[in-house]
């Protein structure tokens, strides 16, 4: 790698990690660590048992739980657990799930001051990150500070044995597209950058195990390995145009957060791939150019490839194109609202891209 020659910046880790199988047991511990008395275990309704055991497990240390978590978070739930998390008498937030319960818990400890304990249990890949997304009115609009990042994650290879084939497929996707952004980024450096390559490499040769051994740990311990690498760089970059356009069609037409990720990321990297060689190393890593060959790696494992699948319209398309131009922010390619509607064209209809 060549190192900048005008330096760099690295701000360094804050987020305490505990990652390898079984290490959901110590929750107690870090909730403990962190000087905590009541924690309130936040989860989906998908995920209700996991967060009753989770409290159980935690007895006298647990506040209860709240399994409302939803999609986007919308302010409305959040305010919902604002008021369950008071009553409760909890000091702190334990989420255990995917990316919609961890941005509930992110949401809550901003708005309150506490900590909070982030268990993913997919690769979604928001557990490392300043980074909060909530939907209001119909529109996703998305934070970074301080007091969104948890204090410590919890990386149990054990709870993701059970995740469904499409669920790991879609998840992984998402992550990879934090890699992605993380190399092109105007504030990238050497570390984001070893970090988004090597958790690439992690995918491409775990993923394709899980397809044939959904439960081969050591497959699983690679790629949420990958998942970690990439959240953390995501944490210390910022984001651009892909991430924008997920944001904007996530919120706007309630899309499926990791599917839609997974759909526009061969897009998104064509798109700027052209205007930068921070996504060279992709290509030994694919077997092609950066949009061709993440395009090929998601059809070989059966990911979600077209837009028009999650019901979007052609007139949806146009929609999501006009508000995606509404604010500027850094990309290392210009584009017009004509570039970003040529885009979502191609994601609809599920073209390879060429590029």
């Amino acid at each position: 790698m060549t190192l900048p020659t005008d330096g760099f910046i690295f701000p360094g880790i804050s987020t305490r990690v505990v990652f390898g199988p079984g290490t959901l047991a110590r929750t107690a511990e870090e909730v403990e660590r962190l000087g905590g008395n009541r924690a309130l275990v936040l989860s989906t309704p998908n995920q209700a048992d996991d967060a009753k055991s989770l409290s159980t497990q935690l007895g006298a240390l647990s506040a209860g739980t709240f399994c409302e978590a939803a999609m986007h978070t919308p302010v409305e739930v959040t305010e919902k657990a604002l008021e369950a998390f008071r009553q409760s008498g909890a000091d702190c937030v334990v989420s255990i799930g995917g990316g919609s319960t961890i941005g509930l818990g992110k949401a809550i400890a901003t708005r309150t001051g506490v900590n909070q304990i982030a268990i993913p249990t997919t690769y979604a890949g928001s557990e490392m990150t300043d980074i909060l997304g909530e939907t209001e009115n119909g529109r996703k609009t998305t934070r970074r500070d301080a007091s969104i990042r948890p204090e410590t994650v919890i990386y149990d290879v054990d709870l993701t044995l059970t995740l469904p084939a499409q669920m790991t497929v879609t998840s992984a996707l998402n992550a990879i597209a934090h890699g992605v952004e993380a190399l092109y980024a105007p504030d990238a450096n050497p570390v984001t950058s070893l970090m988004a390559v090597e958790a690439m490499r992690a995918f491409k040769a775990g993923l394709p195990v899980l397809r044939e051994t959904p439960r081969d740990a050591e497959a699983r311990a690679r790629v949420l390995y990958g998942a970690w690498l990439c959240s953390t760089a995501l944490g210390y970059v910022a984001m651009s145009l892909h991430h924008k356009l997920a944001h904007v069609i996530g919120g706007s037409f309630n899309t499926p957060h990791a599917e839609t990720h997974a759909i526009l990321l061969p897009h998104t990297t064509s798109f700027n791939s052209a205007a930068t060689d921070a996504l060279k190393p992709m290509e030994e890593i694919f077997g092609a150019t950066p949009g061709a060959g993440l395009w090929d790696f998601a059809k070989q494992a059966d990911a979600p490839m077209r837009l028009q699948d999650l019901g979007l319209s052609e007139a949806d398309l146009d929609t999501a194109a006009e508000i995606a131009v509404q604010n500027s922010y850094a990309n290392p390619r210009p584009f017009t609202q004509d570039d970003i509607r040529s885009l979502l064209q191609a994601a609809w209809e599920g073209r390879r891209p060429e590029h």
